[in-house]
């Protein structure tokens, strides 16, 4: 019997998935654990590795669609069922269609009129947490839509993102033919389309890049964003880090970066002021027991900030083989949801490509950011112990703190970003 390939559920709060790339096509051979496609959701971009060995007979969800977890996605036979059932790609090709069909009929139905459900019932199953995934009850809010009116086409009643988004379109005068309102809704949204493959044209933005913007717009909205900049001399650590990372990678098998020592800097400073690792929830404060620290990475295809959890309990060893391994897997998609999610802090370094600094984003619902600018080399004033100055080459770094007025005052963020340069400068820590 064929075996069915079926839509994971990556995380307790997931329930739906977008496929964004078969990595094989009908007929090909795959064997057991070899990715198969490629999957976005609301946390985590991820490789699906195939279910069994044998040949993928069909696909059945096209790239770009998406579907509820346990959907069945393609079937995959054994090398031996492949003949007895004997399909053109033009007609595996179309399976996608015909299967999809059916499912957006009841799509196109109207929505069912408000006064058919009363006020109360309607709030209440709009914050009825079965019915609907946090990505849509998000949708619904930000387009003041109540639940209630939606019609669900998912598994017992429930209201995917592709019923919301239908609800909107037709709730929404149709757009003019015209290019040009469109483009202006991109550029309002606050991020533009993807790179135009010829200048001029307009492409989609892709499902990365959707949730990327909603959530800079939403932290923009919820945060009181105010930064402050600190120059800081990195000689010390620079030397250091020429003199050992030959050494380092020999003895521990890890290559010896500098994001460990800005990272341990911070998290020495968050245990002095815990108030920068907080979060607002309400109007109450929560003071985390634990740093678990976000490590911004840039993708071919967009952003994703993994988490280091608990990173205040490693050392220095611990923290560049956690760095390491959550970038490595964060560029090859095995990433698992809940390496994602809890942050309390986050470092972002804009400098790996060449920026002298950066004004980030607060990754909610962090309370603060820090931004680490390129290493380079400037003239410095150097006071030597009798108290004299001259003029150094030294090299330099500029460190940005993001951070919510709401929670921290603009004291405590100089003061913060004092004490993290002090440890800089004056590194004394073990390497390992």
């Amino acid at each position: 019997m064929p075996t069915d390939i079926v839509m994971p559920q990556m995380g307790e709060s997931i329930f739906e998935g977008t496929i964004t790339k078969w990595l094989k096509k009908p007929g090909d051979k795959v064997q057991r654990d070899e990715p198969l496609f490629e999957i976005s959701t609301d946390k985590v971009d991820a490789e699906i590795p195939a279910p069994a060995s044998g040949v993928l007979q069909d696909i059945k969800v096209a790239e770009g669609a998406t579907v509820q977890v346990n959907t069945v996605v393609g079937t995959i036979s054994a090398d031996g069922e492949s003949a007895a059932k004997p399909a053109s790609p033009a007609k595996q090709e179309s399976a996608p269609a015909k299967v999809a069909a059916p499912a957006a009929e009841p799509r196109a139905a109207a929505p069912a009129p408000p006064t058919q459900v009363p006020p109360h019932q309607a709030a209440h199953e709009e914050e009825d947490h079965a019915r609907s995934s946090p990505l849509v009850r998000k949708i619904a809010r930000e387009h003041n839509i109540n639940l209630a009116q939606v019609q669900g086409t998912g598994l017992g009643g429930r209201i995917t993102k592709q019923d919301i988004t239908t609800f909107l379109e037709k709730s929404q005068p149709a757009a003019p033919a015209s290019s040009a309102p469109a483009a202006v809704s991109a550029k309002a949204d606050g991020a533009p389309p993807a790179p135009a493959s010829i200048p001029g044209d307009l492409v989609p933005m892709n499902h990365v890049r959707k949730i990327i913007a909603q959530r800079m717009i939403e932290s923009r909205r919820t945060s009181a964003h105010v930064h402050c900049m600190f120059e800081v001399d990195l000689t010390r650590i620079v030397q250091l880090r020429n003199k050992h990372k030959a050494a380092f990678e020999k003895r521990n098998g890890a290559r010896l970066t500098f994001m460990p020592f800005f990272s341990r800097a911070a998290i020495i400073t968050l245990q002095q002021f815990p108030i920068v690792n907080a979060s607002i929830e309400g109007e109450s404060i929560r003071y985390h027991r634990h740093v678990n620290l976000g490590i911004a990475v840039a993708l071919d295809w967009g952003l994703i900030v993994p988490v280091l959890k608990n990173a205040d309990d490693l050392n220095f060893l611990g923290l560049q083989r956690g760095i390491s391994d959550l970038g490595e897997r964060a560029r090859n998609k095995k990433l698992k949801p809940e390496e994602v999610e809890g942050s309390t802090f986050t470092i972002t370094n804009p400098g790996q490509f060449g920026a002298v600094f950066g004004l980030p984003i607060i990754n909610q619902p962090n309370s603060a950011i820090m931004g680490v600018g390129g290493i380079t080399k400037a003239p410095m004033v150097v006071t030597d112990a009798d108290g004299n100055d001259s003029i150094a080459v030294r090299s330099v770094v500029h460190l940005t703190l993001g951070y919510d007025h709401r929670l921290i005052d603009g004291a405590v963020a100089d003061q913060f970003m004092a004490q993290v340069k002090k440890t800089l400068e004056n590194w004394a820590e073990e390497i390992g």
